[in-house]
């Protein structure tokens, strides 16, 4: 068995016929069944639905229609990763913990409080949301005209990375 399961049946198994009802009181120690997955741990249909062997083992290969039924942010859409666990938990979907603002550049705050209605607004490389753009956005179109107000700034450069360096917060 490559799962390297005990060979005592009893220990999951009575001996009613079709060896049934049968449990997994070891679930835990290959795939833990927390939070709200902690109500079906004797419902073994609900997951494996009678296949053992190929059911997923991530997040995503049984909440894909969660993901990406989601549009608040449309998780599809903006390209987000599939790995639940970053935002949300084991006992709840809603609310997730993505805190933007704490976690992050504040958008629902400040000066940029209601400025932007899609993810896609700053962060222009799909799926990669370490990129984003600060320069698209504000008046600072003109690079020769933004080295100039910054010439006390040393290295300073025209781009959205720098910009943050000195603007955490976005503000001036």
């Amino acid at each position: 068995m490559s799962l390297g399961l005990p060979m005592d049946c009893a220990m999951c198994h009575t001996t009613e016929p079709d060896w049934f009802p049968a449990t997994f009181p070891i679930h835990n120690d290959f795939w833990p069944l927390t939070g709200a997955h902690a109500n079906i741990a004797n419902d073994c249909a609900t997951c494996h639905n009678g296949d053992y062997n190929n059911t997923p083992n991530t997040c995503y290969g049984c909440h894909a229609a969660e993901y990406n039924a989601t549009n608040d942010p449309d998780h599809e859409q903006a390209g987000f990763p599939t790995d639940c666990e970053a935002c949300h938990s084991t006992s709840n979907w809603v609310p997730s913990t993505w805190d933007h603002d704490a976690m992050n550049f504040p958008i629902y705050s400040g000066k940029h409080d209601g400025e932007w209605n899609q993810c896609s607004e700053c962060h222009t490389t799909p799926g990669d949301y370490s990129i984003f753009s600060c320069i698209d956005c504000h008046e600072h179109d003109d690079p020769a005209d933004m080295a100039d107000k910054h010439d006390n700034v040393p290295g300073y450069s025209y781009n959205s990375q720098a910009c943050y360096t000195c603007h955490p917060t976005g503000e001036d």
